[in-house]
């Protein structure tokens, strides 16, 4: 059996067992350190320079919060303050840390993609505190902290990491080949665990109405969608992929947590729908670089 077939069967039976198994959502805690072992791996072949900073960062910058406020907008118009506020949470959240991780699969710059994540969760962090308030109608003092601590854990620990194994033992960048496939499997059974709190998040609240619902995950769709054209867009001849991947796949487990907190479980559902779009996108990503690398071929970009 092809290796191709057998990651994209992979791919999709984690998305429907954990939709089978929403009880493993308790595990949830281990996503977390699933991708700060995949970033590891991936910093230790990558070196961040001046050269990895491109100018098309700072459009990925500006679409990142533009998008926000038109989600927003749109939001408004479709169904009320609630989906209004599901469509923000989910244009304005940055980059994923598992941005780079899904960049070097496909083969693409990852240095580019861990530019662009620095820049665009720093930034908004930053920002976030002042435009929170202005969608919510209330202030929420501790979003800067929160943001702070979960990049400076989640990213900079492997990166310090890797930088210090690199450092002590030089031989260490050649790891990451050699264990593509554990790479590749700490990816499935993180994807698992996410469908299951999806399917947890919609087991437990039924009490959510089904037109709003219908609502949101549309809009969310959407939101999706344009990030991923947008930012091919953006990326033109020389990083279509990479900036594509950086504007499109989200940080969406700090977003539903703000969602969560400063607003309710309607409107969480929003961040919570777009895990399931970006992550079928991947996956079909991931499908198409496989078939290529099976065939000797690269995949258009």
């Amino acid at each position: 059996m092809k290796p191709g077939f057998l990651r994209t069967a992979a791919l999709l039976l984690s998305f429907i067992v954990g939709a089978l198994i929403p009880q493993a959502h308790v595990l949830a805690w281990l996503i977390r350190w699933l991708i700060m072992g995949m970033l590891f791996l991936v910093f230790l072949q990558t070196r961040l320079s001046r050269e990895a900073i491109n100018r098309s960062h700072g459009w990925l910058l500006v679409a990142n919060l533009a998008m926000g406020f038109v989600a927003w907008g749109v939001g408004w118009v479709v169904g009320g303050r609630d989906v209004a506020l599901a469509a923000f949470f989910c244009g304005i959240t940055p980059t994923a840390t598992a941005a780079p991780v899904i960049v070097s699969f496909l083969r693409g710059r990852v240095d580019y993609v861990v530019a662009g994540f620095l820049v665009t969760n720093v930034v908004i962090a930053a920002l976030l505190p002042v435009l929170l308030p202005l969608v919510l109608g209330h202030a929420a003092p501790t979003v800067f902290a929160d943001v702070t601590g979960s990049v400076g854990l989640v990213v900079f620990g492997p990166l310090v990491a890797a930088w210090l194994v690199r450092l002590v033992y030089a031989r260490a960048a050649a790891w990451p080949k050699r264990l593509s496939n554990v790479s590749f499997g700490a990816w499935v059974v993180t994807l698992f665990l996410i469908t299951a709190r999806v399917s947890e998040f919609l087991r437990t609240h039924t009490e959510l109405p089904h037109s709003l619902l219908v609502k949101i995950a549309v809009v969310s769709l959407t939101v999706c969608l344009a990030n991923f054209v947008l930012g091919r867009f953006i990326g033109g001849r020389n990083f279509p992929r990479e900036a594509s991947q950086t504007l499109g796949q989200k940080n969406t487990t700090f977003t539903i947590y703000l969602a969560l907190t400063y607003a309710n479980p309607l409107v969480a559902f929003g961040p919570t729908c777009y895990v399931l779009w970006h992550n079928l996108w991947n996956s079909w990503q991931l499908h198409l670089q496989a078939r290529a690398d099976a065939a000797g071929t690269a995949p258009s970009p």
